[in-house]
């Protein structure tokens, strides 16, 4: 299964956990859990941050669900679950 298949199919199955400080960047870019799915569900992958000690680090842009260019900073857990480590709205 490719990469971005495995991300989507992950949120599609409601797999992920959304860390605390995710959660206070998308507080602060007025984000939520919706435009989290919505970003990975449109996006694409940008990055891969491969030298990480806990994991592949993945970053995917994609639109909000009120259409915005957002980030996700994700990795997947060794349970599978998708992690997801920061958020953001684009400036581009």
């Amino acid at each position: 299964m490719r990469l971005l298949q495995r991300l989507q199919q992950a949120v599609r199955a409601q797999r992920y956990r959304v860390s605390s400080h995710a959660n206070e960047e998308m507080s602060e870019d007025e984000l939520e859990a919706k435009d989290i799915e919505s970003i990975i569900l449109t996006g694409t992958v940008a990055r891969r941050f491969t030298h990480e000690p806990r994991g592949i680090r993945y970053e995917l842009v994609g639109d909000t669900s009120d259409g915005r260019h957002a980030g996700v900073v994700c990795r997947f857990l060794p349970s599978g679950v998708l992690l997801i480590i920061t958020a953001y709205v684009r400036e581009d």
